[in-house]
């Protein structure tokens, strides 16, 4: 018999081995990973090669000690010497590599491995989660909740249902001729008016008869039968034990240039991939706004051309207006992510940080601001939206500010707003 093994493996090497070496360097990949992260876009990891140092991947290996035991050598060709004589040490350089090391000790080169895209993002966004998930516990479990779905001829008393069970009793003795009370209270009427008037006996034998006939037959076809009898049947509907949502909203107005714009995009983009990564019940929102926001798909979120002024505040009652309609705050963790130039009507930033405080952090277990600027890192000082976004996480709120201006600091940037450790966290609020 033939086994042939016809997974893929990636780069025609055994997946069993690979898998092991990974787990083997796992510290030095993941250390790798995330320099390589810092350089690339999230959507260039196809095929992502990376280095690791080929001295800390060395084993402990076990070998004779030249200074103890007894050897025997046998050296093939030999014609000169025999056992017991001495052989004189080579000259230095005879034959072997030149003794000139490394200035910095002993060193051997780099290593590359080549890992796949599903392999680099998955140690990318590993230590990575969505902070204080478990407030309103949130699990990746099911629950179930007990859906009316028919009816079943067995069940408990509790559920059974008397209308289907009277609606089946009643078709069975109507198909099956059961007499009716009224037909043999009219012929006992019959048989006693017989006895109070003039008796006859001809009559009186036929009444009783047929009367005997319909009991006889009303004892065969009973009232209520086994046959008829129903239950409400439940079947039970799984749904998860509770929910999570994300809102993305991001300033698409004129003065977001296209650099700015394409920062906020590749955020978004890496936080959408690790939310649908990390998380099977958890829904993303996407609102863009300029002086007025509207909820848009995913395509429209990232392509759409549009333009123009700017009110924050806007995108704030959009999110607060979903939030009502949608997403009850005792069945939904809400989390938020923005992404601005700091530019807002200055009319504007005092209305949009009440509706911060007052509608939105309260509702959220985290909310994350990315201030995106210019590539050349002239940010002109703070804006006045990042003053104000100052003031609120001072205050003790729920929300981390951070700045980019370069496609580099979006991984490190992301790493520190959804990092695990909460200190970490707390100095992306800072």
């Amino acid at each position: 018999m033939n086994i042939i093994d016809r997974r893929l493996n990636p780069q025609g090497k055994s997946l069993a081995n690979r898998q092991r070496f990974i787990r083997r360097a796992r510290k030095q990949i993941l250390d790798a990973v995330r320099e390589a992260s810092a350089k690339n876009g999230i959507a260039d990891a196809e095929g992502e090669r990376i280095r690791i140092r080929g001295d800390s991947l060395r084993e402990p290996q076990l070998h004779h000690t030249s200074r103890a035991g007894r050897r025997t050598h046998v050296v093939p060709g030999n014609k000169d010497f025999i056992e017991g004589d001495t052989i004189p040490r080579p000259p230095s350089g005879g034959g072997r590599g030149g003794s000139e090391g490394s200035p910095d000790g002993d060193s051997e080169d780099d290593f590359h491995f080549v890992l796949s895209q599903d392999e680099f993002i998955d140690l990318f966004l590993e230590d990575l989660e969505l902070p204080d998930l478990l407030r309103r516990q949130i699990s990746t479990t099911e629950e179930f909740t007990p859906s009316r779905a028919g009816f079943t001829t067995s069940g408990s008393a509790s559920n059974l249902n008397l209308v289907r069970t009277m609606r089946n009793s009643l078709s069975r003795r109507i198909a099956l001729h059961r007499p009716r009370g009224s037909d043999l209270a009219a012929i006992e009427a019959e048989i006693a008016a017989l006895d109070a008037g003039e008796p006859d006996d001809e009559r009186r034998r036929e009444l009783n008869a047929e009367l005997e006939r319909l009991t006889r037959r009303s004892r065969r076809i009973p009232f209520i039968d086994p046959i008829d009898i129903r239950f409400n049947r439940f079947q039970n509907i799984p749904r998860p034990a509770a929910s999570a949502v994300m809102f993305c909203l991001m300033d698409v107005s004129g003065s977001m240039t296209a650099h700015m714009k394409d920062l906020a995009k590749r955020f978004y983009k890496l936080l959408y991939l690790f939310l649908s990564r990390r998380y099977r019940n958890v829904e993303v929102v996407f609102v863009r706004h300029t002086h007025v926001a509207h909820e848009v798909d995913e395509q429209t979120f990232f392509h759409s051309t549009e333009s123009g002024g700017t009110i924050v505040s806007t995108a704030f009652e959009e999110m607060q207006r979903i939030l009502a309609s949608r997403f009850p705050r005792e069945q939904w963790n809400v989390y938020a992510a923005q992404a601005s130039d700091g530019d807002n009507m200055p009319a504007d930033n005092a209305y949009a940080v009440s509706l911060l405080q007052t509608a939105i952090l309260p509702n959220c277990q985290y909310f994350a601001y990315l201030e995106v600027g210019a590539e050349e890192g002239r940010y002109g000082g703070p804006t006045e939206l990042w003053r104000a976004y100052q003031r609120v996480a001072q205050a003790g709120h729920a929300i981390a500010i951070r700045k980019v201006n370069h496609r580099s600091q979006i991984y490190p940037v992301f790493r520190q707003l959804f990092s695990r450790d909460r200190s970490t966290r707390e100095e992306a609020g800072q």
